[in-house]
């Protein structure tokens, strides 16, 4: 049996299972792709490197590989401007390489690819490149690696990794507009409070009390939210000279 025929360590009813269960509340988006990229690895057929290559203001970097043949491969491509890896992520295109021997694309790099011992590839689009450059990279040691069944795994991974991580995103968009009207309503209620005290110890309207505020702000250099603060914790407002 050859490295390329062995049968694979994870099947994929039971790699699409595990990816079933990862909760987004708990993981990163580099939790998640590398999640992706090590099941990637398992259940594809041969001896194959994955990594998933992202795009951020038109510089790329790998977030996650499995093996330091796919880092390598990766960042030569990244240091030439141009491969595979690159196409797949920039253009959401499908990039197969049968035989880097022969292959007519990208010459200088393939010959770079053989020098490393990968002669076929497979990179894959996360998603739209409008919504997020990133394409999932599998290298393989042998020649026509690909077939029809190893080629429609490899899209479900990649297909998944791309919903996976716009959800995460979406996620963790979501915890930070959360975490800041939070922050906005404390704020909003301490400031409320240090308005009452200051209606009921001056006679103001409410209006009144928070230009008070206001002034205290300016006056000592402080957030509006740390003088309220202050006020309602210990009754002390720092006021300008001229109201002392």
């Amino acid at each position: 049996m050859s490295p390329e025929d062995h049968t694979p360590a994870v099947d994929e009813a039971t790699a699409f299972e595990q990816l079933g269960t990862v909760a987004v509340s708990e993981h990163s988006v580099h939790s998640v792709l590398q999640t992706v990229a090590d099941l990637t690895k398992q259940v594809m057929p041969g001896t194959i490197e994955a990594s998933v290559s992202v795009l951020v203001a038109d510089k790329a970097t790998t977030m996650v590989y499995t093996g330091q043949l796919a880092l390598d491969l990766d960042e030569s491509q990244y240091g030439r401007g141009y491969g595979p890896c690159l196409h797949a992520a920039s253009m959401g295109q499908t990039v197969e390489v049968e035989d880097a021997r022969t292959e007519a694309r990208w010459s200088d790099y393939m010959r770079n690819a053989v020098d490393r011992g990968s002669l076929s590839s497979l990179s894959l689009p996360l998603g739209s490149p409008s919504a997020m450059g990133a394409g999932l990279n599998i290298y393989a040691r042998g020649p026509s690696a690909f077939h029809e069944d190893s080629r429609r795994i490899a899209h479900r991974f990649a297909r998944f990794a791309g919903v996976a991580t716009a959800n995460v995103n979406a996620y963790q968009s979501a915890r930070e507009q959360a975490d800041d009207l939070q922050v906005a309503l404390e704020s909003r209620a301490v400031i409320d409070q240090a308005k009452g005290i200051l209606i009921e110890r001056y006679q103001l309207t409410a209006d009144e009390a928070f230009k008070l505020l206001a002034q205290a702000s300016m006056a000592s250099n402080r957030r509006l939210r740390a003088v309220a603060d202050q006020l309602v914790t210990t009754g002390e407002l720092v006021l300008p000279p001229s109201r002392s």
